[in-house]
């Protein structure tokens, strides 16, 4: 029966999800690709550890390598992300000495396996979120040895390979280099040592003990879940920034590392492209549900994601936009034929006349103007028009129903055109807030 269960379940997975973008994992490469020095970074092992896999997520969106190598997965058990469960076939962590054929996730832990003993991979740190803070000793419940928040996890103290061997001392760098930016003294980092080798049977399953048992320097790094997510992303950031340097790897970073910082970067520039570009959708603060959205007759959705956590899963006729853990919006198909060919038009943006191409998102101080064209049919979603044209009239934001825009705050609305009943591609005019 429970087989039965997991061949329906599988079968349903398969059936909501489409050929160009399923929940395998990424492997996005950074830097001087080729490098013998590269520096492997895993996250989301855990679907229930947010900071880890979105950590991992910023890396390869918002840090430039500009020195060095820099491998990123972030998403190692993506469907344990989506569904904000530890791990839906068991702890992925727990698979690394031995596992069946016929796990769920054989290929997966197989895959990683394989990264991991790639030769140009020198040192390995796979991100956590863990319970409490962790303390050499015992002082309550929340501060203990037995929990695992804000420490750097080493297996053992050295291991016998050429370079970044003594796991230690370069554990103690890495948290002596937190512990000088911590956000309060609850918040201070220590070394864990777990003494795997000695007899601990749980840490002999994990990924880093298999790592180091291919010769590689493998860590564990650990934010506390009594942080807000922004705070462990800031935590897991130092830590990694501190074993770039340590190897020698040089970057840049796209916005301040501080808590408000990091908020900005893992909320403020997400989106999603549609159809080769004829849609994109900014997802900062889109709607919970779009309404009557064009999708093509076929169901399936192509599209390209400023993240690699972003995915997009389908339900019926309900396409939900997911990034990472969280559920952004659903989009409500209307059923579409599609025109192929991707145009520009013209219109009229505070008085000035510019070609538009399908797929922009155009800023609008006070009015827009959308211009007839014989070859389109033109839908301004939302718009009170007092006659059924459209076209060729000055359009304020007041005249727009808010309930139709994009986004939350009302200042994104659609224009949608159509070429002999087939859907030819969308603007969106974005008002000044």
């Amino acid at each position: 029966m429970l087989k039965l269960f997991r061949l329906l379940f599988i079968f349903f997975l398969a059936s909501t999800l489409w050929a160009n973008k399923t929940l395998n994992f990424d492997l996005i490469k950074k830097g001087k690709v080729d490098d013998n020095n590269t520096l492997l970074i895993v996250g989301g092992i855990q679907g229930d550890e947010p900071g880890g896999f979105i950590s991992a997520s910023l890396i390869a969106t918002h840090y430039e390598i500009t020195k060095g190598s820099v491998w990123v997965i972030p998403n190692l058990n993506f469907y344990s992300i989506i569904k904000r469960n530890r791990g839906p076939y068991g702890d992925m962590n727990r698979k690394f000495a031995t596992l069946s054929k016929k796990d769920p996730e054989y290929e997966t832990v197989q895959r990683i396996k394989n990264h991991i003993k790639n030769d140009s991979v020198k040192l390995i740190v796979n991100l956590h979120d863990g319970s409490g803070y962790f303390r050499k000793k015992y002082i309550d419940k929340k501060h203990s040895p037995y929990r695992w928040g804000q420490c750097s996890v080493i297996d053992q103290k050295n291991i016998n390979i050429p370079k970044y061997g003594n796991l230690e001392k370069i554990s103690a760098k890495v948290v002596n280099h937190v512990n000088k930016h911590l956000l309060k003294d609850e918040d201070v980092y220590a070394v864990h040592n777990t003494k795997t080798k000695d007899g601990d049977k749980e840490m002999e399953k994990t990924l880093t003990y298999f790592a180091i048992n291919q010769g590689k320097a493998a860590f564990g790094n650990e934010a506390s879940k009594e942080l807000s997510t922004d705070k462990r992303v800031y935590y897991h950031l130092l830590a990694l920034e501190k074993y770039m340097d340590i190897m020698g790897i040089e970057f840049k970073r796209k916005f301040k590392l501080t808590p408000n910082g990091v908020y900005n970067a893992i909320n403020n520039d997400i989106y999603i492209s549609i159809y080769d570009n004829k849609i994109n959708l900014p997802l900062s603060k889109i709607r919970n549900i779009l309404n009557y959205f064009p999708v093509k007759k076929d169901g399936i959705i192509d599209f390209k994601a400023s993240n690699p956590l972003l995915t997009i899963i389908k339900k019926n006729n309900v396409y939900t936009i997911q990034y990472g853990n969280r559920r952004l919006s659903k989009l409500k198909a209307n059923y579409q034929d599609y025109d192929i060919v991707n145009q520009t038009v013209e219109m009229q943006v505070d008085g000035n006349t510019k070609n538009i191409r399908f797929g922009t998102i155009i800023n609008v101080k006070d009015t827009f103007l959308v211009k007839d064209n014989k070859d389109y049919r033109i839908n301004v979603i939302g718009y009170r028009a007092k006659t059924k044209k459209e076209t060729d009239i000055k359009i304020k934001k007041s005249q727009i129903s808010k309930r139709f825009s994009v986004d939350t705050k009302g200042y994104i609305y659609r224009v949608e055109y159509y070429k002999d009943k087939k859907f030819a591609g969308m603007i969106l005019v974005k008002f000044n807030s």
